[in-house]
């Protein structure tokens, strides 16, 4: 299987194609993706992979790591972004960026790794049960810009 690496600059039209997988109806517009992928590149650790064999892009995924006053100063790391294009999926390419991921999070010091999934996508939950994540406490939000 091809390497998970760094998404490059040129590449944002077609992560964010592959991005609309997971909400069609929020697709960011490319110009201001553009800005944004320049703007993330200065935080500490936030960075978005991508899996491409033969130039064509079947999975990504974000990680960000934050810096933490509890657990000693262990820092912690989140995913987001998860997506495998739908003729890639069952076969194994989630389960190698989530593993990357596990991995990238304790190389750079992290105690754990979270995530959170729409109550919907029972298949996406399925998925993180089956890698062992654990389902933890309630989650809580709010619109702030409805």
């Amino acid at each position: 299987m091809t390497e998970i690496r760094e998404l490059k600059p040129e590449e944002i039209r077609i992560y964010l194609r592959l991005l609309s997988e997971l909400d069609e109806k929020k697709r960011m517009p490319e110009e201001e993706a553009r800005a944004l992928f320049h703007e993330i590149r200065r935080y500490p650790y936030y960075k978005i992979y991508c899996v491409c064999p033969e130039d064509k892009m079947i999975g990504t995924y974000t990680l960000i790591i934050l810096d933490n006053f509890g657990h000693g100063g262990l820092k912690i790391a989140i995913v987001e972004n998860v997506a495998v294009a739908p003729d890639a999926r069952h076969a194994g390419i989630g389960r190698k960026m989530m593993d990357d991921a596990m991995q990238r999070a304790k190389d750079n010091g992290c105690y754990k790794l979270m995530l959170s999934s729409d109550i919907k996508r029972s298949g996406a939950h399925a998925f993180y049960d089956s890698l062992g994540f654990q389902r933890h406490g309630i989650s809580f939000r709010t619109e702030l810009n409805k």
